[in-house]
């Protein structure tokens, strides 16, 4: 485990918190290993009924820590030794209901994995960011199929290929999320509907979302998304992504082709 992530039941609702508001809650090894580890084992605790993912300070998550991304890119670190795989498959096979509430910024992973959650709060000025494209790489967390689906091609494309912000009120109104609040609300009613998921009939729950997931095919898509992130990485458009962002400069991207 890791102080990163504060992990709680509480009424029938496990509760994940991402702790590391000094670093814009950027998601390292050890913070994908502890959600992962919790969601796996949520699935057949019974005082489990459904899970809550949320996160200390102003941004829910900045997305993937770069350092691990920088260092595959360098081949210092392996693309198997990372364990973000482990927490996207913990996504796509959870059973139980997932809400998610989210403030601020949420960039990469921290938008993409709103697509796995069964209801998603987000405040009413957070800002929704997917920069893959500008990082030389791919979109992840089967998104490539997931948003599309969600919320059409021609607006998941724009987000995709452009990176530009979408603000949370925006999100809700074409539903990438369930409803925007303000900042002040965004814990109780994340909260709420948690508690209101664990009271159902879970049996219930999990057979329907069985109906509306299929956990197979959304694997199969991130299998599928992880071979070309992963050979992404090792691009030369990449290394001067990656190279800008150290450098605290625009990328140049003119001379790839």
């Amino acid at each position: 485990m890791t102080e990163y992530v504060r992990i709680a039941i509480e009424q029938g609702v496990l509760t994940l918190t991402l702790n590391r508001p000094d670093k814009k809650n950027a998601l390292n090894i050890a913070m994908y290993s502890a959600l992962a580890n919790a969601m796996v084992k949520a699935e057949t605790d019974p005082a489990v009924r459904s899970m809550l993912i949320q996160a200390e300070g102003g941004a829910f998550t900045s997305g993937n820590d770069l350092a691990d991304f920088a260092a595959v890119a360098a081949g210092t670190l392996k693309r198997e030794d990372m364990t973000s795989g482990a927490f996207l498959s913990a996504l796509a096979r959870a059973q139980k209901p997932l809400v998610i509430a989210a403030q601020g910024l949420a960039v990469g992973i921290g938008v993409t994995m709103l697509l796995h959650a069964d209801m998603v709060f987000v405040t009413e000025d957070a800002m929704l960011t997917t920069p893959f494209v500008n990082l030389g790489l791919v979109p992840e967390a089967a998104s490539s199929m997931l948003l599309p689906a969600r919320i059409g091609y021609a607006r998941a494309y724009q987000m995709f290929a452009l990176g530009e912000p979408m603000d949370g009120l925006t999100a809700a109104a074409i539903g990438l999320a369930t409803a925007a609040v303000p900042a002040s609300d965004l814990r109780a009613t994340a909260s709420a509907a948690a508690k209101k998921l664990a009271a159902k009939p879970i049996g219930a729950l999990k057979a329907m979302k069985r109906l509306l997931r299929d956990p197979e095919i959304i694997q199969a898509a991130m299998n599928r998304e992880s071979e070309v992130f992963g050979a992404r990485l090792k691009t030369p458009e990449a290394a001067e992504a990656f190279k800008a962002f150290a450098e605290r400069r625009a990328p140049d991207f003119s001379k790839f082709n």
